[in-house]
């Protein structure tokens, strides 16, 4: 069976029951993780580990939360105040695990569906975001990552243009695939708005429902957007039901054209954001 689950953020507790709840076989299942596996919760380091050990079972894909910790790591950004990464970063198997991150995808099309952590910009197809994720998770896998890492920051260019080169173009790829929520019918990304879909700026809309998006045919499940809730349309998963804000953890049983929604209760508290 394929299991998409959305933001851990450093819940293993919570990870650990969702998988007795589906009565998990890394022999027989596979897991997809849509992103933000660490930060914010209080283990970090344990889910890191706990995916890393499950290998081919799982793949992960990388969230914002994911990044900053690879720009902390790297000197780049300091930690913020509320996060929790202090643990991973000081333990002895540190540079095994950001390595492994580091291997970690931002898109991914398996199953019937496309995976990404935040949102798909109306102008890519499915091959197009695939390729623009392809050439972010290249640099990021390279010896340029440091410097990528010092350029990655920053809302501009606010729209994707195939003619974009350089760090401006991974920017946006970046930016779309781990912090989108809205955008215009032209693909202007606003980056700066977290609440619900009733707090979309004049002009724009949740990515998912712009219209000629030009993935409108292909199945997207998505995390990242914890004041969404749970989205479940039929080519639409919205994953991400806001576990370290006390929420839940959720996953869904993909197979074939039946699915099915199994979700956990996460005993965090924190109050909403990032």
């Amino acid at each position: 069976m394929n299991y998409l689950i959305g933001d851990v953020q450093g819940c293993c507790d919570a990870l650990e029951r969702l998988l007795t709840r589906i009565d998990f076989s890394p022999s027989r299942d596979r897991l997809w993780l849509l992103g933000d596996l660490v930060n914010r919760g209080p283990q970090s380091l344990a889910t890191l580990r706990r995916l890393q050990a499950l290998e081919a079972a799982a793949t992960c894909l990388l969230g914002n939360h994911d990044l900053h910790l690879l720009a902390v790591a790297h000197g780049v950004r300091p930690a913020h105040r509320s996060d929790t990464l202090t643990a991973l970063l000081e333990a002895p198997d540190r540079d095994a695990l950001l390595a492994w991150l580091r291997q970690q995808r931002l898109a991914v099309y398996e199953a019937g569906w496309l995976m990404v952590h935040a949102g798909v910009v109306p102008q890519w197809s499915r091959d197009d975001t695939l390729a623009a994720a392809a050439e972010v998770e290249a640099v990021l896998r390279g010896p340029a990552l440091p410097d990528f890492l010092h350029a990655m920051y920053g809302n501009e260019p606010a729209r994707w243009d195939p003619a974009l080169t350089g760090t401006d173009r991974l920017r946006v790829t970046v930016n779309a695939l781990t912090r989108l929520r809205f955008c215009t019918a032209d693909g202007h990304m606003d980056l700066k708005t977290k609440d619900g879909t009733g707090a979309a700026p004049v002009g724009y809309q949740p990515w998912f429902d712009v219209p000629g998006r030009r993935t409108a045919d292909t199945p997207i499940a998505f995390g990242h957007w914890s004041t969404l809730g749970l989205l479940d349309r039929p080519t639409l998963l919205g994953l991400d039901t806001g576990c370290i804000w006390g929420g839940r953890l959720t996953a869904a049983r993909i197979d074939g054209t039946s699915r099915e929604i199994i979700q956990v209760d996460c005993e965090q508290a924190q109050k909403p954001g990032g």
